[in-house]
């Protein structure tokens, strides 16, 4: 019996692109935005960061392309995505600090 562990680059790619999206979020919203309308549009962002990175991911190994890898790939960036949103985007103000990029009436 053989056990190999491959991660292709672009599933790594994919899961620091994750740790970035909530940040992302922050900058094409606005404060005002309800958290219900930023977590639909980070579920959507992942939702399209899945399929792109399995897409990217096949291509590169010359295979077919898997929905349910690109499903799965989706839901863990959600997942991370929250999680870095939770554990260490909003304690340390960078989300808060994302979204006022761009807004005049906080300007210095």
């Amino acid at each position: 019996m053989d056990i190999t562990f491959s991660l292709p680059p672009a599933m790594i790619l994919g899961l620091i692109v994750s740790t970035v999206l909530p940040l992302l979020v922050g900058l094409v919203t606005k404060t005002v935005t309800s958290p219900a309308a930023k977590a639909i549009l980070l579920a959507i962002l992942a939702a399209v960061l899945g399929v792109l990175t399995e897409l990217l991911a096949a291509v590169q190994a010359g295979t077919s392309y898997d929905i349910g890898r690109g499903v799965l790939v989706a839901l863990v960036g959600f997942l991370v995505a929250v999680g870095m949103h939770f554990g260490l985007w909003k304690p340390t103000g960078a989300a808060q600090s994302a979204q006022r990029i761009g807004d005049p009436a906080h300007r210095a």
